[in-house]
């Protein structure tokens, strides 16, 4: 069986590549510019110099660039090429030379791992020529490898002469419509955007590329003068001047950088992208997953030796190592955070006042940091903006509302009743002061409803109310298809005539009435079955009010409910509810009632 398969098994084939489609595939798919050519070109002159110099540690480090008239001229003083190593990795897509014999064990230094190498350059070359001397056999001639953009190439030896020290020079032709890509000005601009850090002597010309040492490692005369020097550096590099800088230091990871704190806010949900090196050479300035998701308040830059670039590096390729990088930065920037707290409460203030929800959503995590930052963190309550530890020594129980409206609703009553409450309802808040007790012990917290505003307000002398009951049987009637009961009590401050209270489970109970009054048969019944025992909503009337007490002694049923209906409306106004369609039609029509009620009074006089 074996035998007969092995026999009539068609012969391998080999795979035909047309350049030309595969050069449209890198422009439009791998990489995101015609601009990354350039980096592909330093990556390899500074791999050859990284590569002759694990044999010949005393050897030239040089990379020299020259542009003119639609050409580029690159030339390294690194291990260079023999015939044999043309015909064998040049010629080979996919091959790369940082897989050769002898350098395995140095590969760790090199910037490139996917051997795409020069066939990026077709993306705006329609020629590349190759001219080589190899420094590992100083008695090989020198070699010409000329490569065309329709996938056909040449390779011959040279006099000598040609090439008279090793190293590589590649000279790229501009294809028609990318010449602009190999004009000087250009050529200048992207290698310094790529190489300002790369280790060697890179030049353009007899400009010079690098500029080392990079910021974060140059030595500065005073903590003042460094913080100038790189508020300039990020200024420069980011358009804007930081509020402060994060040293970022992980020297296991082969991490070194620095990180600068945004001067005006930004929202959590934004992506906050980073420039990051990788040995040297400009990886990404989009790099998105470097830092914890809390941290959108920084924007970084930073070179590293032990992150992998994705094939088309130009992104990191999310792994354990890229995971345990970003918790240590995430540290970094907490250890900065609580520095502040100790030692410079000023800076931490105007940093609080920008980016206070950046450090409650790491707060929420994270009980060292909300009990450092708990004295600085700003919340809005009822006795003005405070933190949560101020708040919670003027008041032995802590309320708290989950939404902004709730809050509205019950802020102003609540206050002049002495009930302090904090504002939950904006981003973390909630969850910060439910998670007070944990880092304050013997802290009361509770959640604000309408009942507990309600047990706070002075209950009505029973004679009084009793004396009201038919106003507030024609109140409760005419309330009564809104879902909202009528309740009296007395309550400061004087001048507010009603006061609108209800929680979410009544709002979740009037919406599904809503929807099952809408609704045909079927889901009405549906709905009726999902009827809960959730307490109204409820309009409590202020006894103390003036207004209120001349309501109570009408004796016309139809002007107490257009009355009531106006009173309803108010106190929703008041509380800043957004109003349903009931409502809206319940406040023009008791708009349209009073306006004839008093129209007919004038009139009968």
């Amino acid at each position: 069986m074996d035998s007969q398969t092995s026999q009539t098994s068609p012969a391998p084939h080999t795979f035909q590549v047309d350049l030309r489609g595969l050069v449209d595939l890198l422009s439009h798919h791998l990489y995101s510019s015609p601009r990354v050519y350039l980096r592909e070109l330093l990556q390899n002159a500074v791999d050859a110099i990284t590569a002759r110099r694990a044999e010949q540690a005393d050897c030239p480090a040089r990379v020299r660039l020259r542009a003119e008239g639609g050409t580029l001229r690159v030339e390294d003083s690194g291990v260079g090429l023999t015939e044999a190593d043309v015909h064998e990795l040049l010629a080979t897509i996919g091959r790369s030379s940082k897989r050769a014999d002898g350098l395995q064990a140095a590969r760790s230094e090199f910037l490139g791992q996917f051997g795409i190498g020069l066939l990026a350059c077709f993306v705006v070359a329609e020629r590349i020529r190759v001219v080589s001397r190899s420094a590992r056999t100083p008695d090989a001639a020198p070699v010409e490898w000329t490569a065309r953009d329709d996938g056909s190439y040449t390779v011959r030896t040279l006099p000598s002469g040609a090439r008279p020290e090793p190293g590589t020079t590649v000279e790229l032709v501009a294809r028609p419509g990318a010449a602009e890509w190999l004009d000087a000005a250009r050529v200048l601009e992207l290698a310094r955007d790529f190489g300002s850090l790369l280790p060697y002597d890179v030049r353009v010309g007899e400009e010079p590329v690098t500029d080392l040492p990079a910021p974060w490692n140059r030595p500065y005369p005073s903590p003042a003068t460094r913080r100038v020097a790189l508020a300039r550096h990020c200024h420069d590099l980011f358009g804007f001047t930081p509020l402060d800088s994060i040293e970022l230091d992980v020297p296991l990871a082969g991490v070194r950088g620095v990180a600068y704190v945004l001067p005006s806010a930004v929202s959590p949900a934004q992506r906050a992208t980073h420039r990051v090196h990788l040995k040297g050479m400009l990886l990404t300035e989009r790099a998105e997953q470097l830092l914890p998701d809390w941290a959108f308040f920084v924007r970084c830059v930073l070179d590293t030796d032990s992150l992998r670039p994705t094939a088309s590096r130009e992104a990191l390729y999310e792994d354990e190592t890229l995971a345990a990088v970003r918790e240590a930065l995430g540290e970094r920037i907490r250890a900065w955070l609580t520095g502040l707290a100790v030692g410079d409460p000023e800076r931490l203030a105007a940093f609080l006042a920008v980016h206070h929800l950046g450090v409650k959503s790491l707060a929420r995590h994270d009980k060292e940091m909300l009990r450092t930052m708990l004295p600085w963190l700003p919340f809005e309550t009822t006795d003005g903006r405070l933190s949560l530890e101020e708040f919670a020594q003027r008041h032995t129980v802590v309320h708290f509302t989950r939404t902004v409206e709730e809050y509205r609703q019950v802020a102003p009553i609540a206050s002049a009743q002495g009930v302090g409450v904090v504002n939950g309802g904006y981003t973390y808040d909630s969850e910060l002061v439910e998670a007070l007790p944990s880092v304050r012990p013997g802290t009361v917290v509770a959640e604000l409803d309408a009942e507990t505003v309600t047990a706070h307000l002075d209950a009505v002398d029973p004679a009084e109310e009793l004396a009201l009951s038919d106003f507030l049987a024609a109140a409760r009637t005419a309330l009564d298809p809104l879902g909202c009961d009528v309740v009296l009590r007395a309550f400061r401050p004087l001048t507010v005539p009603a006061l609108h209270l209800d929680d979410r489970a009544a709002r979740h109970e009037q919406a599904r009435a809503d929807a099952e009054a809408q609704a045909d048969d079927l889901w009405a019944g549906i709905l009726g079955s999902l009827r809960g025992g959730a307490p109204r909503a409820r309009l409590v009337l202020n006894h103390l009010n003036p207004l209120i007490r001349r309501l109570g002694s009408l004796d016309r049923p139809e002007l107490i409910g257009t009355a009531v209906e106006s009173l309803y409306g108010q106190a929703l106004l008041m509380a800043q509810r957004p109003l349903r369609p009931a409502d809206s039609a319940l406040l023009n029509r008791a708009f349209i009632g009073l306006l004839e009620w008093a129209t007919h009074r004038e009139e009968g006089r």
